[in-house]
């Protein structure tokens, strides 16, 4: 088995995943708020923590993985806009179901095309605020917090009092300054100390959804959803929690403080991993600057480029750039991948693959931290083999089942959309420049190894490099 290595945002370091139970692997990752279409930025948790569940469903079976991907569906603008089209003839909590299933169901159907799997389980909040059957549900938590120490109830509010856990912080490491600005708190007068959170909120049952609750009707802040949901399906300590950088602070250090001090455990999650921030063509995604763009709107329209994109291609271009570096999402990016996908689908359908293992090489590297961008040259490189091989079919059952840890390579019709006629010759261009890439780059990072390897590798396929003055290199067939 490959030794599986991840940067833990607690400690600042890579370490070797250590599963609390190798027979049930649990993982939670913060899922989206249902009030409308999710955009691009929203996409790259759910396919970099597809990859993750992949992998960790390969190294420890399907049927130990338990992945829980929560769906927020209640929310000052999920309210606002039921509220807006409530015509009084439900329950207005109702009204929010409706809206948020049909939101939801988008969601579903774009993500699908993604390629991502399902998750294990995807818990709706509504489901766990005051749910008699569930002993963690948002009610009982907050009231275990009360007794012991931790929240306090304010003029129709229950607070979580942040002085009360010392090691409060341990995961942004923000001084308490920082926090402040960071959690844009309301300074209101009823909090014992400028920090504290909103475990519990009354509501206008007039205009806003509620719940009974032993502190009057109101809803549940928003951090103390995730720590209903992943204590209730995972338990009070499990293995990975996901999301976005963004999530760091307050929100996952708010869930650590409520989950630890309501359960008496040390640890909420072993490890904590962040995808990095995207932005589109060098700038910020925002409304303002015309470039907010949703998952749908690239898979059905032609807003971004003049044309829409299969959900593959959308994949594979997040899957470039490692998780935890930021990427600018553009449409050469997009067209590069969807050239680099042709090729691929023309290489499997010139050899048929047969059910295979990953390769190893391939991996390895996969589970170095989710190294995609590594991975991928891996891919690019059996494509290459497969031109020369004795054994092309051996190859490309190899990158067949590499890809599929990706989420790549798996849709036929995909592929056949994507064919294009053969040029002459047995060698692909598009995949020897891809080789050529990963060699620049290697030779940028100043490895001259792996410089050398692909080099060789080139060579005994028949391929001869030539290092130019200015900086590029160029290729030819021996003759």
């Amino acid at each position: 088995m490959a030794t599986l290595r991840l940067h833990n945002t607690l400690t600042r370091t890579k370490e070797e995943f250590r599963p609390l139970d190798p027979t049930n692997v649990r993982m939670y990752v913060c899922g989206p708020t249902v009030y409308d279409y999710a955009h691009i930025g929203n996409a790259r948790p759910v396919i970099v923590f597809d990859v993750l569940f992949r992998l960790l469903r390969h190294l420890y079976g399907a049927d130990h993985v338990t992945y829980v991907r929560n769906i927020t569906d209640v929310d000052d603008k999920i309210n606002a806009r039921a509220f807006e089209r409530w015509t009084r003839k439900r329950p207005l909590t109702q009204e929010i179901r409706a809206l948020t299933d049909g939101t939801l169901a988008q969601f579903h159907k774009d993500v699908d095309a993604l390629g991502a799997l399902r998750p294990t389980h995807e818990p709706r909040a509504t489901d766990f605020v005051a749910n008699g059957a569930e002993p963690t549900d948002m009610v009982r938590i907050i009231a275990r917090l009360i007794e012991r120490g931790h929240a306090y109830e304010a003029e129709g509010h229950v607070l979580f009092h942040v002085p009360s856990m010392p090691d409060y912080g341990k995961l942004s490491r923000r001084n308490h300054d920082d926090m402040i600005a960071g959690a844009r708190v309301d300074v209101a007068p009823y909090k014992r100390d400028p920090m504290d959170f909103v475990l519990w909120k009354p509501s206008n049952p007039e205009t806003e959804p509620g719940w009974e609750s032993p502190w009057g009707y109101g809803r549940p802040g928003w951090h103390i959803e995730c720590s209903a949901m992943s204590g209730a399906l995972l338990g009070e300590t499990f293995d990975i929690h996901a999301g976005g950088l963004d999530l760091i602070f307050p929100h996952h250090e708010n869930e650590i403080a409520q989950t630890c001090c309501a359960f008496g455990v040390e640890a909420m999650a072993s490890v904590w991993l962040h995808n990095g921030f995207l932005q589109v063509e060098g700038e910020k995604m925002s409304k303002s600057l015309g470039n907010f763009v949703t998952i749908n709107e690239l898979l059905t329209t032609d807003k971004f480029g003049g044309r829409s994109w299969p959900g593959e291609v959308l994949r594979l271009a997040m899957l470039k750039t490692h998780y935890r570096q930021p990427i600018d999402w553009t449409v050469r990016a997009l067209e590069e991948a969807e050239k680099e996908l042709r090729s691929l689908y023309r290489i499997l359908a010139a050899h048929p693959p047969m059910p295979s293992e990953p390769d190893v090489e391939f991996l390895g590297l996969l589970s170095d931290d989710l190294n995609t961008h590594a991975a991928l040259t891996r891919i690019r490189q059996l494509a290459a083999n497969s031109a020369n091989s004795s054994s092309p079919f051996a190859v490309t059952s190899l990158l067949k089942s590499s890809g599929a840890l990706l989420g790549l390579l798996q849709d036929p019709k995909l592929g056949e959309a994507l064919k294009e006629p053969v040029g002459t010759g047995s060698y692909d261009p598009e995949i020897i420049e891809a080789f050529v890439e990963a060699r620049l780059a290697a030779r940028v990072a100043k490895n001259w190894a792996e410089s050398d390897r692909i080099r060789d590798e080139l060579l005994a396929m028949g391929i001869a490099l030539r290092d130019n003055k200015d900086g590029t290199t160029t290729w030819d067939v021996k003759r």
